[in-house]
């Protein structure tokens, strides 16, 4: 384990284009290989976003924080260059609102002078 450890939020879809696998496996470009490093040996949750798949158009899915698990290892994808898989260990399913008496549990997506969502962290899969 590394002394760097932090932890994430990792998201997917219930139609994702990645090769996920909550229980076993995280799919995820060289983007956020930084990130899913820092959170190596450590404690991650699980998002699952309102939109079930890349469609702008289609809802559907729970927008709730649905499991935790710990990352134990990283390898690269042998078959799609750029990619990474990070192995999951101990998912434990969970599910929690993403909103709670109006207010979003994950306070970092909130800009902190407002109450605007940050964009550019609640955008980001990692």
């Amino acid at each position: 384990m590394s002394d760097t450890m932090s932890k994430a939020v990792l998201t997917t879809k219930l139609v994702s284009t990645y090769d996920d696998l909550p229980e076993q496996r995280y799919h995820f470009p060289r983007t956020y290989l930084r990130q899913v490093e820092a959170a190596r040996g450590d404690w991650i949750v699980y998002y699952e976003p309102r939109r079930p798949s890349g469609d702008l158009m289609k809802t559907g899915g729970r927008q709730a924080y649905f499991a935790t698990a710990l990352i134990a290892d990283i390898i690269p994808d042998p078959s799609k260059p750029d990619h990474f898989y990070a192995l999951i260990e101990d998912f434990r399913l969970s599910i929690m609102p993403f909103r709670s008496r109006k207010r979003t549990i994950t306070k970092a997506v909130y800009a902190r002078r407002t109450a605007q969502r940050n964009k550019g962290a609640f955008g980001r899969a990692v």
